[in-house]
């Protein structure tokens, strides 16, 4: 196998900073202001003033949005769940495309003329 130390540096590199990533949530975290049933509360006056903010976690499941409501307090802490999710899956890229740049640089592999 003619896999390069360079390879090995960057894969040690990958596999070193998965070992940082802690937990993970797929999916965003949106605020949103709402309006109530109320006839006369002061989110239907002009201009609105709205209830909120709300938080909502939303993601896909099975290829339907899914949105579950989340306290001020949940939706803080979990906000670095979220960005570690966006972590794993950039590094997971890395590691894929290290792959093929080791079959390009391997003087093993044929060449088109």
């Amino acid at each position: 196998m003619q896999i390069g130390p360079e390879h090995y540096a960057e894969q040690a590199r990958i596999a070193a900073e998965l070992a940082e990533v802690g937990f993970v949530l797929p999916g965003s975290l949106n605020p949103r202001r709402l309006t109530c049933t109320h006839a006369g509360c002061h989110c239907h006056d002009e201009p609105p003033q709205l209830h909120g903010p709300y938080w909502y976690w939303t993601r896909k499941v099975a290829a339907k949005t899914v949105s579950k409501m989340l306290s001020a307090e949940q939706a803080e802490e979990y906000q670095s769940f979220i960005a570690n999710e966006r972590r794993l899956r950039g590094l997971v890229r890395e590691l894929e495309a290290l792959g093929p740049s080791i079959i390009e640089a391997d003087p093993r592999t044929p060449r088109r003329r």
